[in-house]
């Protein structure tokens, strides 16, 4: 399965791509130093494949490489910087209460 993460700053989103067809997106805003992360959704045809954990990783990927903080509002970014502490570091430490990230690094 050829699986791809694709800045779409026009619409305001990554999508997950298998192909060439969209199966999933994060829609982001970036103001300042920080990306907003309010929602991911994937193709629930889709479901159990990874294509979400794919999605999220692209898109922490993108943040770290253009030198941005993280506002994971959406439940399955945290969940997914919960269970991969070494991206908490792309949460700004005043920010990591407020999203349950407090203990995530430690």
């Amino acid at each position: 399965m050829d699986t791809t993460v694709v800045d779409v700053p026009e619409k305001g989103r990554f999508e997950v791509r298998v192909g060439e067809r969209v199966v999933g997106l994060a829609s982001y805003h970036v103001e300042g130093s920080s990306m907003a992360l309010p929602h991911t959704e994937v193709d629930p045809s889709m479901g159990g494949r990874g294509i979400g954990t794919a999605l999220v990783a692209g898109v922490l990927s993108a943040a770290r490489e253009r030198g941005l903080t993280v506002l994971p509002y959406c439940s399955f970014i945290r969940h997914y910087i919960q269970q991969h502490p070494e991206e908490v570091d792309l949460v700004a430490a005043d920010d990591r209460p407020h999203f349950g990230l407090e203990t995530a690094d430690r």
